[in-house]
């Protein structure tokens, strides 16, 4: 992107992929959709809930389109489980547990990754096509909670409609579980659902380049696929955390330094 001009003068391009720092995407999408591309970017697609409303006029002006990359939407084990829960009783309401942990050294905080006004924090950066995985799923958003905030982690409780979820989201080594940790893993993803692990930590690789063929065959993910994630992690970070109190993710009981 640092090579586009204000116009791309005779060059004619049909899709700009945007793949710059968060605080940058907003300012960058505009740019393709000014010069009549559509627009591919990475998650989170905006920062802020008010820059998707700007964006949709802009979009609707120009009559090019925002794609953004809703990957876990395509994972197979993921499209099972919507599948399973939009098949079962609409009436049923399931309770999960989210936890990812995925440890990242000092260079994280030294970079734009650590600065919440350009990166929006950490349910941002690591947990933005979680929650929108879980709202795909389990549907609308009923009531939120936070129970810790940090530059470091986050956890906290979504109520939605079919669903009470625990999340649990950390770049801290020290918060993988010990006999993960033993394997020599850096990583940890689980969700579960009651008793039952859903399965997902394989099949990742191809799921970028099975949303970009979708875009291009016209069939893409848009701004108003992103809203819902997009409101969800804006008001995590500037939400209250409550502290250790209510429903709150099973990992709080056992970490230390929260």
């Amino acid at each position: 992107m640092g090579h586009l001009k204000k116009r791309l003068d005779d060059l004619k391009v049909d899709f700009v992929s945007i793949c710059s720092p968060n605080y940058m995407h907003d300012s960058h999408i505009r740019l393709a959709l000014r010069n009549e591309s559509h627009a591919i970017c990475e998650k989170p697609i905006v920062l802020n809930p008010w820059n998707l409303d700007a964006l949709l006029e802009i979009q609707k002006e120009t009559e090019k389109q925002v794609f953004t990359i809703l990957q876990l939407r395509l994972h197979p084990s993921i499209k099972a489980l919507r599948d399973e829960i939009h098949n079962g009783p609409r009436d049923k309401v399931y309770d999960l547990d989210l936890t990812y942990i995925t440890s990242r050294g000092n260079w994280y905080f030294r970079s734009w990754k650590g600065d919440i006004e350009k990166s929006g924090g950490i349910a941002t950066n690591i947990g933005v096509h979680f929650f929108d995985m879980l709202t795909w799923i389990f549907g609308n958003v009923n009531e939120s909670f936070v129970h810790i905030l940090k530059p470091n982690k986050a956890a906290g409780l979504l109520k939605l409609e079919h669903a009470n979820i625990r999340w649990f989201l950390s770049i801290d080594y020290n918060d993988i579980p010990a006999e993960i940790r033993q394997t020599g893993k850096r990583t940890y993803r689980s969700l579960t659902m009651g008793e039952r692990e859903i399965e997902f930590s394989d099949g990742f690789t191809d799921l970028h380049t099975q949303v970009y063929k979708e875009i291009i065959a016209g069939r893409g993910f848009g701004l108003k696929d992103a809203r819902q994630s997009i409101n969800i992690v804006y008001k995590i970070r500037n939400g209250e955390p409550i502290g250790l109190q209510g429903d709150y993710h099973p990992l709080l009981k056992t970490i230390g330094n929260i």
